[in-house]
This record gives structure tokens, sequence and C-alpha cells, in this order.
């Protein structure tokens, strides 16, 4: 699977995405300011929220319970998403000051009219949230655009996971990536479920990565070493500001400092082949013994077990050879304390 001009598996350098969603709090030159911030700090996409209010939520919809502890409850989630609603305009500037940062632009689509602007911003890729994965229409249009699309599976069980998956392949999508994902703000970590991630990817056939919603990077981190080919991250410029997801998101230095840690944890799992690494030649060396005298020997002596000993450094017989030693006599005289080598002994 490709987005832009990453190619995108558990073999490839993960594709980090900067989840601005709707911290920007309606702001846009708050939302400019946090894809300068993603760009900073290394992640490969910046990704925000489009959607109409009226076209997503009842206006008597109630708020969930941690946007209700971050935002108070005199609002519904209809006045509290309105507040939050960008112009399809702001999407279209928010995308080319991306461009000029060197990092991608993605959006999650949250209605249909919303999805067909940002076919036609060209968008490289399309997310789809994990509250949609059972919305069949909205699948289908986002299968019929032909762009790749990362589909978040919080709150959904294997079977529709499975089910999503089909509705997409039967609409026509032929890229899909899969995000394991803990619907709560902040998740636990014991409930991250992170062996999740090998076990669908295996079950699916698809590139599956991690929507992160715990406190802090070392899950994200562990979700990597685990294979996951994505990792997503709500961040914020400052975590006291208000609004719904800024006490859950990770400030830009923490944000940087993941994607410094995904690295180190990607270039660590190697090609899984136990051999020595080049690192390792000089301290094998001094660290290994080879077989000395432990006593002088005469010529046409006999060795036995306790006329050698096995110090440091290697480089001579290796105490594993001590079976083919044991026996054999001495060619020359010895002194106590000498390396052993093959010419030694007859």
């Amino acid at each position: 699977m490709r987005i832009g001009d990453r190619e995108i598996g558990p073999d490839r350098p993960c594709f980090v995405i900067a989840e601005a969603g709707v911290n920007h709090n309606g702001d846009v030159a708050l939302a400019r300011r946090l894809i300068d911030a993603a760009a900073a700090a290394g992640a490969d996409a910046v990704k925000f929220q489009t959607y109409r209010t009226e076209l997503v939520v009842a206006r008597e919809a109630p708020k969930a319970a941690y946007q209700e502890r971050a935002t108070g409850a005199d609002e519904g989630q209809f006045e509290m998403l309105k507040r939050l609603e960008l112009p399809f305009a702001a999407f279209a500037e928010l995308s080319g000051h991306a461009r000029a940062r060197g990092i991608l632009f993605l959006s999650t689509p949250f209605d249909a009219e919303s999805l067909a602007f940002l076919v036609s911003l060209g968008v490289p890729a399309l997310k789809i949230a994990s509250g949609e994965i059972d919305n069949v229409p909205l699948l289908r249009r986002a299968a019929a655009s032909r762009l790749p699309l990362i589909v978040s599976s919080g709150m959904a069980a294997l079977a529709e996971v499975e089910a999503a998956l089909a509705t997409l392949r039967g609409a026509g999508a032929r890229e899909v990536a899969l995000l394991h994902c803990v619907s709560a703000y902040p998740a636990r970590a014991e409930d991250a479920n992170l062996r999740a991630i090998p076990a669908l990817a295996a079950r699916l056939g698809v590139p599956v990565g991690f929507s992160d919603h715990t406190e802090g990077i070392a899950v994200a981190l562990a979700a990597r070493a685990l294979g996951a080919a994505i990792v997503e991250k709500h961040f914020t410029l400052d975590r006291t500001l208000p609004g719904p997801d800024h006490a859950a998101s990770l400030e830009p230095g923490r944000l940087a400092e993941m994607v410094r840690g995904l690295r180190a944890v990607e270039s660590a799992l190697g090609d899984g082949i136990k051999a020595p690494r080049a690192g390792e030649a000089e301290l094998r060396l001094v660290a290994r013994r080879s077989l000395h005298a432990a006593r002088a020997l005469a010529p046409g002596e006999a060795v036995d077990e306790a006329a050698v000993v096995a110090l440091r450094p290697a480089g001579g017989i290796g105490p594993s050879e001590i079976d083919r030693v044991v026996g054999r006599r001495a060619r020359r005289a010895i002194a106590v304390g000498e390396r052993l080598s093959w010419a030694d002994l007859e």
C-alpha cells in the first residue's frame, strides 16, 4: 500500500500520523501552527477532521463523558462540534500550508459532502474514523474514491471489522490499512491489547497500525515493536487549552520524542537472523576465551583436562574444542600460561 510517495507495511518505516483533529479550536491560525509543529516533530502526515455538523449529529445528541469533563455540560455535542467546525476553504488553505512544510495533509471525512470535498482537494488517502466502521454508505463512497483508505477499528469486534473490509472491497477499494484502536480518552494501557496488531495482520492480510489514545508514548513504541505499520497520535500545542481532546494529546516536544522513539524501535527490529553483529566483533575477541597451558608441558607429553585452562582473550583454540585437545601430545615445550594453537599439538 502507498500513501503519497510512502510505502506502508510492517517492514517499511512506520508511517506516523500527527492527529490534530479539532485541536485547532476552530481557529485557522492555530491549525497552521499545528501543521508547523507536526512537521518539526518529524511526522509523516498531519491529520484533521472535516465535517458539516448538521450532517453528522442530531441537535439533541449528548456529549461523551470525556467531552463533558473537558468542555462542560452547558452545551450538547451539536453545539460543541459546530464551534470546532472549519469551512472547506480553510482546509484548502491548510493543505497548501502542509505542502509548503513538506508534510502530507490528511483529514477524516464524517459525511458525504466532506468526503467529496477532500477527494477534490487531492488528499493522498482518506481516514475512516472508528465510529464510522458500520456506516455502509460512507464506506462505499470512500471506496469509490479509489484512494488508499486507513480505517480505525475502535469499539469494533472482529466480525464488524471483517464486514467493513468486505464492504470496502465490494465497492472497489484497492488499498486498505486497518488501525487497531481503543476508543477511550485517555485509554488505559492495560486495555491496549497490542497483541491484536499482529493477529489482525495475519488474519486480514492488510497493513495494520495503531491509533493510540493512551497517555504518554510507551504504548505507541510497543505497538511499533509488534509490527504496527502506522502509528497515529493526537497532539496539541498546549494540553491546557479549552476543547475536548487537548488533555488526551501530546504536546510538540513529546510528539517529537515519540517520532524519535519509533524510528529507534524500527531500527532495532533488525532482520530476525541471530548472528553476531559488526559492533560485537571487538568485544567478542576480548570477552571470549581460548585454551592456555595450566602447567608447563614437555615435548611429547599428553594433554589432560587439568593441563589446560580457559582464559581471555579469544584468538587461540576455543574452550568448545576441549574434547579435541585432551589426549593429544605437545609438539614442543609449552610454558605455563601460553595460549595453545593447533600447531602446538600432535
